[in-house]
C-alpha cells in the first residue's frame, strides 16, 4: 500500500477569472444558479486541476434525539474525495467518499456517496470555493459477505430461489438513499462551502493545520428508495438496520452527516486516473477490505473514547437475518 505525500505547493498553470463572470456566485452568500449543474462524469475532458481531500473528517450523532446524542468523529481514508476544475476555476467533477463497514459474523457492506450532478467554482488565489451537487448514497455487499457462513447461506437462498430480483449484491443493484440540504428538506442540492462544520467545537484530533485549504459539507439523510419486489424491500430494510448498527447510525433517517474536507495543495489532473479512481477503491475494499492510499481511522467520541458496537445489537440483527432466511426458505 503506497503512502500519499501531500502537495504543499500548488502546481503551475492556475489562471482564474471564472468567478469574475459570475458576481452573484461570490461570498458572503454564493448563488450558483447562474452557473447551473452538469452531469458529474460528462466533462472529465475539461479537468486540468484538482484538490485532493487527504484528511476527510466525518461527524454524526450516534443517538440522534437523545439527551446525550453521543456525537462521533471519524477520519475516512485519505484521497477518498476530490474536486476537479479547469484553469479558470470552473468545477466540472467531484469524487465523493467510499467506505467499507464490517458487521461481525456476516461480512462487509460498501457505502458510496455517488455524485450525480455538480456545478460551482474554485478560487486558488483566495483559497476559496463554492460548489453545489446532487448526491445519492448507495449501499451494497462486498464479496466478503459470501465468506461468512451466514452470508453463504443467504446468497445461496437468493441464487436458488430469487435470482434476478435485485438483491444488493453489487453496485448496480445497490440500496439507494435520498439526501437533502439540512436547512430545507425538499432541496436535494447539497453545498460545499468555505469554513468548518462545528468550527470552534471540534476536537483537536480532527484538525489538520498542515492542510492547504478546507471546506465543509452537510447532508440530511432521507428514506431509502423502495425496491420493486417486496422480499427485496424487506431485506433492504434489514440491511439498513444492520448498517446503522455497525456504523453508529451514520445513515439513520433524519440524521445529519457532515464532513470537513481538508485539502492538500492543487495539483494537475491525470484524467485516466480520475475516471478509474472509484473502480480502484472498490476493488481494494472488495478484495482486502483496505483503502488503496491508507485506511480510515477508528470512529471515536470527542473525548477520544473509541466508538464500539454493543454485542447485543449485533446479535439482534444477526438473529433478524436468520429469521429472514428461515421465513423465505422454500
Amino acid at each position: 500500500m503506497k503512502k500519499l505525500k501531500p502537495n504543499h505547493i500548488p502546481a503551475k498553470g492556475w489562471k482564474g477569472g471564472f468567478l469574475n463572470k459570475h458576481p452573484k456566485a461570490k461570498y458572503p452568500d454564493p448563488d450558483l444558479k447562474g452557473i447551473g449543474l452538469t452531469q458529474n462524469l460528462d466533462n472529465i475532458g475539461k479537468l486540468t486541476r484538482q484538490q485532493r481531500v487527504l484528511w476527510p473528517e466525518f461527524t454524526w450523532e450516534t443517538r440522534k434525539g437523545k439527551k446525550d446524542p453521543k456525537r462521533c468523529f471519524q477520519m475516512f481514508a485519505p484521497d477518498i474525495s476530490r474536486i476537479g476544475y479547469d484553469n479558470t476555476g470552473q468545477s466540472w467533477s467531484v469524487i465523493c467518499p467510499q467506505q467499507g463497514v464490517y458487521l461481525p459474523g456476516f461480512g462487509t457492506m460498501n457505502v458510496e456517496v455517488t455524485v450525480t450532478k455538480q456545478g460551482g467554482w474554485v478560487d486558488e488565489t483566495n483559497k476559496s470555493m463554492a460548489v453545489d451537487m446532487v448526491v445519492k448514497p448507495k449501499i451494497w455487499f462486498s464479496p466478503s459477505a459470501h465468506q461468512s457462513s451466514l452470508g453463504q447461506i443467504l446468497w445461496a437462498l437468493f441464487d436458488l430461489n430469487y435470482i434476478g430480483f435485485g438483491f444488493p449484491s453489487e453496485k448496480d443493484k445497490a440500496i439507494t438513499l435520498n439526501t437533502f440540504r439540512t436547512d430545507a428538506e425538499k432541496t436535494t442540492i447539497i453545498n460545499i462551502r468555505d469554513g468548518l462544520f462545528m468550527n470552534s467545537e471540534l476536537p483537536h484530533f480532527t484538525l489538520h493545520p498542515e492542510a492547504w485549504n478546507h471546506a465543509n459539507v452537510e447532508v440530511e439523510i432521507g428514506d431509502i428508495d423502495v425496491a420493486d419486489h417486496p422480499i427485496v424491500a424487506e431485506f433492504n430494510n434489514l440491511v439498513m438496520k444492520a448498517f446503522n448498527i455497525a456504523s453508529g447510525n451514520m445513515l439513520q433517517k433524519g440524521n445529519i452527516l457532515a464532513w470537513n474536507v481538508w485539502f492538500d495543495a492543487p495539483s494537475k489532473v491525470d484524467r485516466s486516473e480520475w475516471i478509474n479512481h472509484a473502480d480502484v477503491w472498490r476493488r481494494s475494499i472488495d478484495v482486502d477490505h483496505c483503502s488503496p492510499d491508507g485506511n480510515s481511522k477508528p470512529a471515536r467520541y470527542a473525548n477520544g473514547q473509541p466508538f464500539s458496537v454493543e454485542q447485543e445489537l449485533i446479535d439482534e440483527v444477526i438473529n433478524d437475518i436468520i429469521k429472514f432466511i428461515k421465513k423465505h426458505l422454500p
